[in-house]
């Protein structure tokens, strides 16, 4: 059992190829307000924006991804991150910061090993 910190990495997602493009990083953790497309389940092929992420339980919920219960009342279905593609981030100082810090150390690998020898 992870604490939640080490959970909000966990429940990362795949970014949509535009954005990979864009920003030259491969995931992201998920967050609230993301907009995300599921790519798994049953529910593939849905789009929405993120409305909670459950670090507890490892699951997302999506608006308008939801069920009926027995009794009629409708519940929010929880969705791993690892089936859903985040089609738009939500910007912030501080995922600006990750993203620019991810794309930088991509850059710094390759010349970091040329000169090994």
């Amino acid at each position: 059992a992870s604490h939640s910190e080490a959970r909000r990495v966990l429940m990362s997602a795949n970014l949509s190829k535009e954005l990979q493009a864009r920003h030259g990083v491969r995931s992201m953790p998920i967050r609230k307000d993301d907009e995300v497309l599921v790519v798994r389940g049953m529910f593939k092929g849905r789009e929405g924006k993120v409305t909670a992420c459950f670090r507890k339980k490892m699951v997302v919920h999506v608006e308008r991804i939801t069920r009926e219960k027995a009794n009629g009342a409708t519940v929010d279905v929880g969705i791993p991150a690892s089936s859903m593609v985040i089609t738009k981030l939500k910007m912030d100082k501080d995922r600006k910061a990750a993203l620019e810090r991810k794309n930088r150390n991509k850059g710094e690998k390759d010349v970091a090993m040329s000169n090994v020898d």
